[in-house]
């Protein structure tokens, strides 16, 4: 057999060599539309509260950015909203199967029209959640796939419970007929560093063999010749000598070759995610993503919960700062009855610092409880998405007004530094503007809205990146403008974690980065091998 490339959308980076596999074909469990179970309305409130159990099991052996998507798919099947049309056509004859079925093609069909890829991608997660009803309704869901060791699964789109609930062998990779790099299949196998190629098309299906997956640069291919698998196997083993000696770093302060010293934090969204790490690796936290595990209305209001949660990271951190950011909710990061809907363009429009401010009920319980912890460790607090200096005054006179009312209600508390994410270009060109206390660059956003692409479109991705010299030009703007004033500015987007651009930033006066914790080896090791003394000296902004 020839060898074949077939070239699809890069999802999750790695390289994986090894056979095609696909599950064993099994009939469909799923409910006959056609059928109807004599009481349909009760069958189906079954059917969804038992799909939710077996969701919110799995979610009990998540955390994370996996326990996110599980608890948005629960959320979502607790929304009788979403429900009502299916019980609607059950009291006007139609039996649960297909009411059900009805109900959910709709909302997929409207995803899928969507022009915003993200929104696009979305509509695999509501197919999800029709198919596990529909199981229930037929019976209950079949058995976890088991994918063997240096298997490529073959599929033609991969929901996120069958993903989480499989088992993966060493050394497995995904190729997908459909998929987008944006769904939460993708994200969830960046997380678990599994190799994932998206947009292949119907003819993979037919494939079978020895293959080689490259996730890194969208490819798949089947029947290697000799040349090229030896190749592979070479990059397979340089990448492990890598990881091995990123675990060695990962343990050590970021110190440059010449000397120089540089903080490297964690990035975190849920604490959960700070199980099995070792604070000692870090120099503190330097991103805590309060909108992923603040994501329903009940918990925007929870001040003793939110409480509950910053001060467990606090006593994980042991002394060394804490950043929280406040909720970052709108754009790509709806949360139900508090982000609006149907915004023509939800990341140009009310989201992070404009929302809180609009909510500010919301605002004051998450600034209470943030003052709150302040008083079991150091911590700080970040504004997002910041456009104007009396978004910073009116942000820190409430923060201020929750404080004076802690104090006369004689409730311990602290006075947590007020700072703010560099994210809109107005800011990083006259930083001098904003009376932030610290500074922390927003790369993704940054580049988002200084280069015109969409974060969330794959194929505009190549148009802009942080190694793009205007993108360059404004960090190093901002990190001059910190240390002229004296005031801290970090760099907290996914820039901070990838080893290619880590020279660039810090050359460009960088000196504290948050990343996943995954990549803190990673990062530092490439930080030993650099010479920094030269960009270390205090300068002016650019003109």
């Amino acid at each position: 057999m020839a060898e074949r490339l077939l070239v699809g959308v890069a999802a999750s980076p790695g390289l994986v060599s090894g056979r095609l596999w696909r599950p064993e074909s099994e009939a469909a469990s799923q409910a006959d539309p056609a059928a109807s179970t004599g009481d349909d309305e009760a069958a189906l409130h079954g059917a969804i509260a038992s799909a939710g159990q077996a969701l919110a099991a799995l979610l009990g052996e998540l955390d994370g950015d996996e326990a996110e998507v599980v608890g948005m798919q629960i959320a979502f099947l607790e929304d009788d909203e979403l429900a009502r049309p299916a019980f609607e056509a059950i009291a006007a004859g139609q039996p649960a199967g297909a009411a059900w079925a009805a109900a959910m093609d709709a909302e997929i069909a409207a995803y899928q029209a969507s022009d915003d890829e993200y929104f696009r991608a979305r509509a695999v997660d509501f197919q999800d959640i029709r198919d596990r009803v529909l199981a229930e309704l037929s019976g209950g869901a079949s058995g976890p796939l088991v994918v063997p060791d240096h298997a490529i699964l073959l599929a033609a789109e991969l929901r996120p419970s069958e993903f989480l609930s499989a088992r993966w062998g060493a050394g497995a990779g995904l190729a997908l007929a459909q998929g987008s790099p944006t769904s939460h299949v993708a994200m969830l196998a960046r997380g678990r560093g599994l190799a994932m190629v998206v947009g292949l098309g119907p003819e993979v299906l037919d494939l079978h063999g020895e293959a080689l997956l490259d996730g890194a640069e969208g490819t798949l291919v089947v029947a290697p010749e000799q040349g090229r698998l030896a190749a592979a196997g070479a990059r397979i083993a340089s990448e492990e000598a890598g990881r091995a000696q990123a675990a060695v770093y990962a343990a050590r302060p970021a110190l440059s070759r010449d000397g120089v010293r540089v903080a490297v934090q964690a990035t975190i969204a849920d604490p959960s995610d700070l199980d099995g790490l070792d604070p000692a690796h870090f120099d503190g936290i330097g991103l805590v993503r309060t909108e992923l595990f603040l994501d329903r209305p009940e918990r925007l209001t929870d001040e003793e919960g939110q409480l509950a949660a910053y001060a467990r990271i606090l006593a994980w951190a042991g002394g060394r700062p804490v950043t929280v950011r406040t909720l970052d909710a709108g754009g790509d990061k709806p949360i139900a009855g508090y982000t609006p809907a149907h915004e023509a363009n939800p990341f140009l429009g009310m989201r992070g610092i404009r929302l809180s401010l609009r909510h500010p009920d919301v605002f004051r319980v998450q600034l209470r409880a943030l003052a709150r912890a302040a008083a079991t460790g150091p911590l700080k607090v970040m504004l997002p998405m910041v456009t104007l200096p009396r978004e910073l005054a009116d942000a820190r006179a409430l923060l201020e007004a929750e404080i004076a009312a802690l104090a006369a209600a004689g409730v311990a508390h602290g006075r947590p530094a007020l700072g703010i994410m560099v994210e809109v270009p107005a800011v990083a060109i006259t930083p001098e503007r904003f009376d932030a206390e610290f500074f922390s660059i927003g790369s993704n956003d940054l580049v988002q809205y200084t280069c015109a692409v969409s974060r969330e479109e794959a194929a505009s991705a190549e148009l802009g990146s942080v190694a793009d010299p205007s993108v360059l030009a404004l960090i190093a703007r901002v990190a001059a403008h910190g240390r002229q004033v004296g005031r801290e500015v970090s760099l907290c987007g996914d820039a901070g974690g990838d080893p290619a651009l880590v020279p660039a930033l810090l050359t460009a006066g960088l000196r504290s980065l948050s990343v996943q914790p995954g990549l803190a080896g990673a990062v530092k090791a490439v930080i030993a091998g650099l010479d920094l003394a030269s960009t270390d000296e205090p300068s002016t902004p650019p003109s």
